[in-house]
């Protein structure tokens, strides 16, 4: 039992070593799709997000005053 898990942990390593030696070898790798336009598309994306809730938010016509200081008046008290 225990050569059986020495051998497999030994055939473990080997296998990860030289998956990292292979990866290696292969320092240049050519950019994909993310690498070239990932930056452009999340920021284009936050602008549009920024702009639609920009729109939303000011052109909803909500009433953003949000202290009801001086707006709220107390009922008479009923017995």
């Amino acid at each position: 039992e225990f050569c059986i898990s020495n051998s497999l942990q030994y055939s473990l390593a080997r296998g990860v070593q030289r998956t990292a030696v292979r990866q290696a070898h292969h320092g240049k790798h050519e950019p994909n799709f993310h690498d070239k336009y990932g930056n452009l598309v999340l920021i284009g994306g936050a602008a549009f997000f920024a702009a639609v809730w920009g729109y939303v938010l000011t052109k909803s016509g909500i009433a953003w005053g949000l202290s009801p200081v001086g707006r709220v008046t107390p009922k008479e008290w009923r017995e």
